[in-house]
């Protein structure tokens, strides 16, 4: 059983930056995708950036150029550099693990999931 721990979340102003942590219990190189989803309050949840095993990323076209995901294997940890954020930039921010395999921006695909961390921008 992986667990998945995220932390760095925060309330900061149109503009501003914020990088979230997903710390895992297990080794994460093996996972073949790791992604950050959000989910807005009253919207469904959607993807926001991966990484697959390869070290190719992908990036849904909303956060492209001001995200970026990585991952330190030696530390089990993934992140998310999140800069210029805007007003529509918040959300729960999630990371999830797929083992196997994953169609990077569908959820069904990812075993494990991390509780969450809030990120609340301001205008």
């Amino acid at each position: 059983q992986v667990q998945l721990v995220e932390s760095g979340g925060g309330s900061v102003q149109a503009g501003g930056s914020l990088r979230l942590s997903c710390a895992a219990s297990e080794y994460i190189y093996s996972s073949y995708c790791m992604a950050w989803f959000r989910q807005a309050p009253g919207k469904g949840r959607e993807g926001v950036a991966a990484i697959v095993r390869t070290g190719s990323t992908l990036y849904a076209d909303s956060v492209k150029g001001r995200f970026t995901i990585s991952k330190d294997n030696a530390k089990n940890t993934l992140y998310l550099q999140m800069n210029s954020l805007k007003p529509e930039d918040t959300a729960m921010y999630y990371c999830a693990t797929a083992l196997r395999t994953c169609d990077p921006f569908s959820g069904s695909w990812y075993n494990y999931w991390g509780q969450g961390t809030q990120v609340t921008v301001s205008a």
